[in-house]
């Protein structure tokens, strides 16, 4: 048995780094710029917690968090899309990483919610059999997604969009719990399935099918950010000192996620947000260049891509300006890009 003592992140260790993070051994944040802040307006906050642990900053910055006023931090356990989104659009969260074609979806949809920063790019992989080599091979095959408007789903369509296929007409739409579709795979019964962390890393483990395309790797995809910083529009607006501050700490903690891969592995097996520590290992060790890159990504320029893509799928009618006006405020990332130079 592994010595637990020398191998998990304990939470000493945990605060150790993030006072250098805070301090900016890590991140060169000026010391003396959230002490010369107002205290949050509120000391609670609201996230929410689901399946992907490509979702690894939302869940390292809980320590960040506290060190940033908040004293009741909270994590909402939601299984998938249709109760991620209600989640935060009424308020019982009031921000998460959420992935960025979803988000323009329920903005057009009118809910108020505001995307305020990048996250990370993609971690999606899509995975097919032989029959599949490339996106346009998806045309009358069989893909399992977890349900209709679902990450998978949206995210498929839009690829399929960018190519000349018609998501609607052109593929056949299974929909399949994640681990039933990985075992449908391997007997070949379905054509191809798209997985996010560590879904991936256990169908590469397993030889199970190949890869198709890898969003972290693979142009356009690669370009533009996955997960983006979204947050309840009401919340936004009452507490704005909050709000920068709970950014602040989610981008701190995406920092770390690169540069501590080992520890941040380690920290969400103990956790309990993940089980196999090998897979979350090979997961934050793919994506460090992934998780920095909020700082050189224009926001702006996502939320424009994925728009044009999702009119392409026949998902939405609003231009990409009437989203990016209605859905996005860059004023809290601005100051932060400032404060947090890397």
């Amino acid at each position: 048995m592994r010595n637990q003592r020398n191998d998990s992140w304990s939470r000493r260790e945990f605060l150790t780094t993030a006072a250098l993070a805070g301090t900016g051994a890590l991140l060169g944040l000026r010391p003396d710029v959230t002490a010369a802040e107002p205290p949050p307006e509120t000391t609670r906050i609201r996230l929410l917690q689901r399946p992907s642990i490509c979702l690894a900053p939302e869940y390292v910055a809980e320590d960040f968090l506290r060190s940033e006023g908040f004293t009741d931090v909270q994590y909402i356990k939601k299984a998938g899309t249709k109760e991620t989104q209600p989640a935060l659009a009424s308020g019982e969260a009031n921000i998460t990483l959420h992935f960025a074609p979803l988000n323009i979806l329920r903005i057009e949809a009118g809910d108020p919610i505001v995307i305020l920063a990048g996250g990370h790019t993609g971690c999606f992989e899509l995975f097919g059999t032989d029959r599949v080599r490339a996106i346009r091979d998806l045309k009358g095959k069989t893909v399992a997604i977890l349900e209709l408007g679902a990450s998978q789903h949206v995210f498929i369509a839009s690829m399929a969009a960018y190519v000349g296929l018609d998501p609607r007409k052109d593929i056949n739409w299974l929909t399949q719990l994640p681990a039933e579709s990985m075992r449908l795979l391997g007997q070949g019964k379905i054509d191809a399935f798209l997985g996010f962390p560590p879904q991936p890393q256990e169908l590469r483990a397993k030889k199970v099918g190949h890869v198709v395309v890898n969003s972290m790797m693979d142009k356009p995809w690669s370009q533009y950010s996955c997960c983006m910083v979204t947050a309840n529009r009401e919340f936004v607006k009452k507490h704005p000192v909050a709000i920068k501050r709970a950014v602040r700490a989610i981008l701190k903690a995406a920092d770390v996620c690169a540069r501590e891969p080992e520890r941040v592995a380690r920290f969400l097996v103990d956790k309990g947000y993940t089980q196999n520590y090998d897979y979350a290992l090979q997961t934050m060790k793919e994506m460090p260049m992934a998780y920095g890159v909020w700082r050189e990504y224009d926001p702006e320029d996502t939320v424009r891509f994925y728009a044009l893509r999702l009119q392409e799928a026949g998902m939405i009618k609003s231009s990409p300006q009437k989203i990016i006006a209605q859905g996005t405020d860059w004023r809290f990332l601005k100051e932060l890009k400032k404060e947090l130079k890397g």
